[in-house]
């Protein structure tokens, strides 16, 4: 399973890539608001990412018309090979995905909510396809139930789409993700960094330095 940070933060991802593990970082208007602070444009912050990332970076267009988005997504792709463009599942974004994968354009259809939003997106000619198991659990759904039949469904037939599966919120939801076979998670940092952490990791450690303490510690090759 690959993992993705779902952030704009430089730093974060600065940090999250030197751990050796984020394949990727997802971003989008909102995530990107919060960093045009001290003089910073969408461009710089945009640009840094794509250097700093090995894997795909998310890039959301804003229009909802599929000339708009398609214009769009073109001058985002030319800003680095990484570059993927994030296109809402609207039936504007099918028909500017079904275009852009034509031309070799990486896409990332979002706000998916159902499985037959992601066979459609599938059928388009989507590299990526993102269910948002958060903000369906916000309103009494089982999100990763319905990551399971999109997984499921996109076995059954081959498609290559790559599910991410996002609007994660908790360990919890990597976790179940890794069962069902979800090929990708976005997550915050803060979710990254919950992973690494386990009381008894933190017990083990402080144990061993307090043990190794009591060692002699002459002829030692360090």
């Amino acid at each position: 399973m690959k993992i993705f940070l779902d952030t704009a933060n430089v730093e974060e991802i600065k940090e999250g890539v030197s751990w050796g593990i984020v394949d990727g970082v997802t971003t989008n208007p909102t995530l990107i608001s919060k960093e045009t602070r001290d003089g910073k444009t969408f461009m710089d912050i945009v640009e840094e990412i794509l250097k700093i990332v090995p894997g795909p970076v998310s890039l959301e267009v804003i229009s909802t018309d599929t000339e708009g988005m398609v214009k769009e997504a073109r001058k985002l792709a030319e800003l680095g090979d990484n570059a993927t463009i994030k296109i809402p599942m609207t039936v504007e974004g099918l028909k500017a995905v079904k275009i852009l994968s034509k031309e070799g354009i990486m896409t990332n259809v979002t706000l998916v909510f159902s499985p037959n939003q992601a066979i459609l997106a599938a059928k388009a000619g989507a590299t990526f396809v993102s269910p948002f198991v958060g903000r369906m659990d916000d309103i009494g759904h089982d999100g990763m139930e319905i990551v399971a039949d999109i997984h499921r469904i996109y076995r059954n037939y081959g498609f290559k789409t790559e599910v991410i599966v996002a609007s994660v919120r908790h360990p919890r939801h990597v976790y179940e993700a890794a069962l069902i076979g979800a090929d990708i998670v976005t997550m915050p940092f803060r979710v990254l960094k919950f992973m690494v952490k386990h009381p008894k990791t933190d017990e083990g450690i402080e144990r061993f330095l307090a043990d190794w303490s009591k060692v002699p510690k002459e002829g030692l090759p360090f």
